[in-house]
């Protein structure tokens, strides 16, 4: 992280918050130190709350002061987010902090709720975030001086879904991407927290020009495998995508589904719409049954297909089978019909992280409606089922090598969820259909032959 500042000369102003024991600053005095700066002073403000922390953190500082000529440290132990709030606004009574030059974070992970102080102090400064993590680098760039560089390791679900646009929309307004690192690990770089997501390291550049990123991306943090890669800015968020999600590609090449002219339609041009399984368990559990009975309906949990199979009813499951259908469960319940279905979350052993399957409904004559549990997405036509042909293609195009490559560039975590499907591209509703029709002709639906199909088509 230390290495990917520019070299800079003059008085350098430091911002670590979050700063633990110091490994972060300690990492960027020692390249002052060997001469990888050529700053005549270095002043660091550090930030910590953890008391038991800042005991270390004072005797790292201890011993950056022998071996550095010009050090000033300034340890705060506060609240950033306070303390950075207050000088922002610009209070009468405020204490106000640098315009820091550098920034370097590892910063807190921790969701925000939206009626908490931390919340409130945020959006008198401009800043909506869900997250400890984004909050804490949206300051950073807020205290930043023009041209200040900043350099975070933080989860990567900033780079897609609703929840994060108004933050990518402030570091898009007020800073340049000119480096993301990558881990391709979920459970690596950050294994202390238990954090399942991909991890990545962010160098910004305040207002400057938005340019070519490079790219690298590594395993974990042992960087036994790095690979680095420039890519033109239009790569990593696509011109025109009012999301602003941050794709981060793993190869120099484009991927067949970037350039595709089939593969440039909504979702809303095919008619078609995806929700989340409506049916959440806790809540309707007095209605759930292990096994139908009379006057129930079936109930799918991801554990009901393999493949593009429905296994119902799954005996020796710790799910339940069915619903009671009544007055109260009848509103969550679609009408029988063939649907598309996506898992929302997949495992870290998952070859693929979307797993779509087929709901037929020939297997449930007799039922009139269906009824899908919150762990699933399932794709339809204003709330029934789709045509048979098209429930197969989309299920088809879905579990491709393609789609699965392209949707990785984006997503980070283990969720897939119904916004980052609808904000895809899709062929078109006839191409679809194309597709369904071919993979129900096959007894065996392999992935090289879906792949093989799909790049035919391209």
């Amino acid at each position: 992280m230390a290495s990917l500042f520019p070299e800079a000369d003059g008085c350098c102003r430091l911002l670590d918050a979050g700063a633990g024991i110091g490994s972060l600053s300690a990492a960027f005095l020692a390249r002052w130190r060997s001469g990888g700066f050529q700053f005549q002073q270095v002043e660091v403000d550090a930030f910590e709350l953890d008391h038991e922390l800042i005991r270390h953190l004072s005797s790292t500082f201890a011993y950056s002061h022998h071996s550095n000529n010009g050090l000033v440290v300034t340890i705060h132990e506060a609240d950033f987010i306070e303390a950075a709030v207050d000088s922002l606004s610009g209070n009468l009574f405020s204490v106000p902090l640098k315009s820091y030059t550098h920034a370097i974070l590892n910063p807190p992970y921790k969701k925000i709720n939206s009626h908490s102080a931390h919340r409130h102090l945020l959006r008198q400064v401009g800043i909506e975030t869900v997250n400890l993590y984004s909050a804490f680098v949206a300051l950073a760039v807020a205290l930043a001086a023009p041209g200040g560089h900043i350099v975070a390791i933080i989860p990567r679900s900033f780079c897609n879904g609703p929840y994060y646009r108004p933050f990518r929309a402030f570091i898009a307004e007020r800073a340049a991407i000119r480096h993301l690192h990558l881990f391709g690990s979920r459970n690596k770089a950050f294994k202390d927290d238990a954090v399942l997501q991909e991890n990545v390291i962010i160098h910004l550049e305040c207002c400057a020009a938005q340019g070519a990123v490079t790219v690298s991306t590594s395993t974990d943090d042992t960087f036994s495998d790095l690979a680095t890669h420039e890519h033109p800015f239009d790569r990593i968020v696509f011109p025109g995508d009012s999301e602003r999600f941050i794709h981060i590609p793993t190869s120099p090449e484009k991927q067949d589904s970037e350039h595709s002219s089939m593969v440039r339609y909504t979702l809303d041009d095919i008619g078609l719409t995806v929700s989340t399984g409506p049916v959440v368990d806790f809540r309707l559990k007095t209605h759930l049954r292990d096994m139908p009975d009379q006057d129930t309906a079936p109930l799918f949990y991801p554990c009901h297909f393999s493949g593009y199979a429905t296994t119902w009813p799954l005996t020796g499951s710790k799910k339940p089978n069915a619903i009671k259908r009544n007055t109260e469960t009848e509103r969550w319940l679609y009408p029988n019909g063939f649907y598309c279905v996506v898992r929302r979350f997949s495992s870290k052993e998952e070859k693929r992280r979307i797993v779509a399957s087929v709901v037929d409904p020939e297997m449930f004559d007799e039922m009139a409606v269906l009824g899908f549990e919150n762990h699933l997405n399932l794709f339809h036509e204003n709330r029934a089922g789709i045509p048979k042909p098209l429930a197969w293609g989309l299920a088809v195009f879905l579990n491709s090598t393609a789609v699965d490559e392209r949707f990785r560039r984006f997503n980070g975590h283990t969720q897939v969820n119904a916004t980052d499907l609808r904000m895809m591209k899709y062929p078109s509703r006839s191409t679809l259909i194309e597709l369904g029709v071919w993979a129900m002709q096959r007894d065996n639906l392999s992935q090289s032959c879906i792949d093989e199909k799909i790049e035919s088509m391209t």
